[in-house]
């Protein structure tokens, strides 16, 4: 067993996450993704271990054992374990099979947008966590996104909690929507654009799920403490992970929170469970965080994930396709000018715009037709644009601006790969499409009660043709 101890002892103090993989090895069959994910241990880190078994390793397709021959010499290795009452509350609890539920019928992740699927157990447990430390029943909780579904574990475990949930996946809000009965007010952002005015200084506590860059989670943390009423008594709370073979990762983001002027109240170790993940041992800790008087609450910047034409390291678009963006734009002799993506705020209406979408995820073409007034947009797109995906996509985004703008559809231009969406102005446009940057109730009287404080940019799209009629 030498080649095992010399892997064991590389890491050091660490080790416990190593031993729990091979007394799940010693004590019965798992998959590796199984073995990650129940000891938390780094993927690498249970490679590792399994190339030093050897021989000893019994492999039946992807299910992996310690040989039963051999099994007992490996009782050395094996570490007492103690009870977590949290968990125990967790495994017994009546809710579980429900979160499971909406768990498993959640809409898919998205490697754009750095989704990995929290545990149902995770779920659960924020929730229940969350009931135990703060009065959640007077406390307005804001989530800044939400795919794992906390907002609806947490409305369950305490009915009578408001939670407001602000996300990018339009299909995370219609299914929040649909599972919440509308009791989780939704609303649609992109926080690299901004955070909606209605949102702003009106919450309690702030949870979130970032993505695990310095810069994704300098940014959530910042709209989270625009967020706060009153940032030195209100708590950010997130999920955070890093590989202990990358200590380095994890100190980069410490410090990106330090300098917004966070304090770290506490640091829960491995909280988050999650399918996937695997190069953090698919677990992350929970960051309990208090601003400072001197938090800062504003910071841009648009490359935060880790994945997808929006990750840190992706390329920009290529100047010979920006250059073939403007010329349709400009066609016949109409003034030309270059915005970035930026629906934020009401800019000066325009002759024509050209601007470049091509790192959408999805949502952000829509909300430049709705945020962005101007005789003419030329916006390009990727070829693979949901809202382009077929006829059927095509008529429903036409259908839902129709009354501001004309669209035309150039697919595979300037090149294969891109797409230019045209739109031109209508004559006579309604009112409120053509003032999506103020509050609903100030432009319209007939708006649902839970949505007069929204501007119609901040509206999700699945409420967007019964406030359009």
């Amino acid at each position: 067993m030498s080649a095992l101890d010399d892997v064991l002892a590389a890491h050091g103090v660490g080790v416990r996450p190593l031993y729990r993989v091979i007394d799940l090895l010693r004590t019965g069959d798992h998959d590796l993704g199984e073995l990650v994910r129940l000891s938390s241990a780094p993927r690498r880190s249970v490679e590792d271990v399994l190339a030093a078994l050897g021989d000893d390793l019994d492999r039946s397709g992807d299910r992996l054992r310690i040989a039963p021959g051999v099994a007992a010499a490996y009782a050395r290795y094996r570490v007492p374990r103690y009870a977590d009452p949290l968990d125990e509350a967790v495994a017994g609890h009546e809710l579980l099979p429900k979160v499971a539920e909406w768990v498993a019928e959640v809409p898919p992740p998205l490697a754009a947008l750095d989704h990995v699927q929290a545990t149902p157990e995770t779920v659960l447990r924020r929730a229940l966590w969350l009931d135990a430390q703060y009065d959640l029943a007077s406390a307005r909780v804001l989530f800044l996104g939400d795919h794992d579904l906390t907002s609806l574990a947490v409305r369950a475990v305490c009915p009578a909690a408001s939670p407001t949930v602000v996300d990018l996946d339009e299909r995370v809000l219609a299914y929040l929507d649909e599972r919440g009965g509308r009791e989780i007010a939704v609303v649609h952002a992109d926080l690299r654009v901004g955070l909606p005015p209605a949102l702003s200084g009106g919450f309690d506590l702030v949870f979130s799920d970032p993505p695990y860059t310095p810069e994704g989670m300098g940014l959530f943390a910042a709209r989270g403490v625009q967020a706060l009423r009153e940032p030195t008594e209100g708590r950010l709370l997130f999920a955070y992970g890093y590989s202990p073979r990358h200590p380095a990762l994890g100190a980069q983001v410490q410090r990106s929170l330090a300098t917004l002027g966070l304090t770290f109240e506490a640091i829960l170790p491995g909280f988050n469970r999650y399918f996937g993940a695997q190069a953090i041992g698919s677990a992350a800790d929970l960051y309990v965080c208090q601003p400072t008087a001197k938090a800062k609450k504003v910071r841009g910047g648009k490359a935060i994930y880790t994945h997808g034409p929006q990750s840190v390291e992706a390329a920009g678009t290529k100047p010979a396709l920006l250059e073939k963006l403007k010329e349709i734009a400009a066609a016949d002799g109409l003034s030309l000018e270059s915005r970035p993506v930026d629906w934020s705020i009401s800019g000066p209406e325009g002759d024509a715009v050209a601007m470049d979408l091509s790192a959408d995820p999805g949502p952000w073409l829509l909300r430049t037709l709705l945020g962005t007034n101007a005789r003419r947009l030329a916006l390009l797109v990727p070829n693979a644009h949901p809202d382009l995906a077929d006829e059927r996509s095509q008529t429903a985004l036409s259908a839902l601006i129709r009354r501001k703008y004309a669209l035309r559809y150039l697919r595979s231009t300037p090149d294969n790969r891109h797409a230019v969406v045209v739109a031109d102005a209508v004559e006579h446009p309604d009112e409120v499409l053509t003032r999506a940057h103020a509050r609903l109730a100030n432009v319209s009287l007939d708006v649902p009660a839970d949505l007069v404080n929204l501007r119609l940019v901040d509206v999700p799209r699945h409420r967007l043709p019964e406030l359009l009629g």
